[in-house]
């Protein structure tokens, strides 16, 4: 096997990375990153649906041990959770940073320096969690992070809700994607994050991530290395839809896709506004989801079984 490269070292060496975070940094004088496309200066301090100006915020960053195994391996994945989102579910279990704002302005050098923190640390990646808003902003610490001796994959931990144009600029810097597939039916999206155009957007974009980088490869010592890695959190009631979910995925993406089917929603934020909502997941509800999942040909299964909250 070929000794491993993160794909963004190659377009830092021919200039692609700088002409990505040109491009990019562009797009936030009219912004239209994200499918909520705004269209506000954020250059000049205006605010869209993100919340987030010129600099990202930053809520905290550490290795992490509590991400799927492939990512965890010895020593952690290296996170760096944004401030803010570009989706804003009603259930956010990190509603404090996502719709509470807690965290701070960073610049691009001092992202840059968490990344290095964190490769130094010995995190297997540096995962970029709740991105899709700040695009522009790590494409440019990414380039000072490669020339200071970053070489760990990077890894786009994304609620699903991107847009292919955003996601055409990453080709080529992102190692691995791990996006969200959160809902199915556009009604439940509607009502908890204002988002009726929720499955045809994260089918387009898982898609897209797929064409990119392929299936999960993990290495011998089992750290991930390349591809797509999709999460899907089981909601109370099947509001999630996890059977036509991994139907899409087995059929129209791979049916080697490696899925996080996760058991761990409880009640958070203001999740009481829909009523299935306002209780905890029930231990069945999540065995039904894992045999739904198998029965549609996804058997490429994270191992590890978080605590089921009652």
């Amino acid at each position: 096997m070929p000794a491993f490269e993160a794909a963004y070292l190659q377009a830092y060496r021919q200039s692609v990375l700088a002409e990505k975070a040109r491009m990019s940094a562009d797009m936030l004088m009219d912004c239209d990153l994200c499918p909520r496309q705004c269209h506000v200066d954020r250059t000049a301090g205006k605010l869209g649906y993100c919340r987030t100006g010129r600099q990202a915020v930053v809520a905290s960053f550490q290795p992490h041990f509590g991400e799927e195994a492939p990512l965890v391996g010895h020593n952690g994945s290296g996170t760096i959770f944004f401030t803010h989102c570009n989706l804003l579910c009603n259930f956010c279990q990190n509603f404090e940073i996502s719709h509470g704002g807690e965290g701070g302005a960073m610049t691009h050098r001092r992202l840059a320096d968490m990344m290095l923190f964190l490769q130094a640390e010995g995190c297997h990646n540096i995962n970029l969690v709740t991105p899709s808003h700040v695009i522009p902003q790590i494409l440019s610490a990414l380039m000072l992070a490669a020339a200071d001796g970053l070489t760990v994959p990077l890894v786009y931990n994304t609620g699903g809700y991107d847009r292919l144009s955003s996601l055409r600029l990453l080709e080529g810097v992102v190692d691995i994607y791990m996006p969200d597939f959160k809902f199915w039916d556009n009604a439940i999206a509607n009502r908890t994050c204002h988002a009726p155009d929720y499955r045809e957007t994260a089918c387009a974009a898982l898609k897209e991530m797929h064409r990119q980088t392929g299936d999960l490869t993990i290495d011998d010592a089992g750290v991930a290395q390349r591809g797509l890695l999709v999460r899907h959190l089981v909601l109370p009631e099947h509001l999630a839809g996890t059977r036509e979910v991994m139907r899409f995925i087995a059929g129209e993406v791979s049916v080697d896709t490696y899925v996080n089917i996760m058991p761990q929603y409880r009640p958070c934020g203001r999740a009481h506004e829909v009523p299935a909502l306002g209780a905890s997941l029930s231990p069945s509800t999540y065995e039904q989801a894992l045999t739904a999942a198998c029965q549609e040909g996804i058997t490429r299964l994270d191992q590890r079984r978080p605590l089921i909250f009652r």
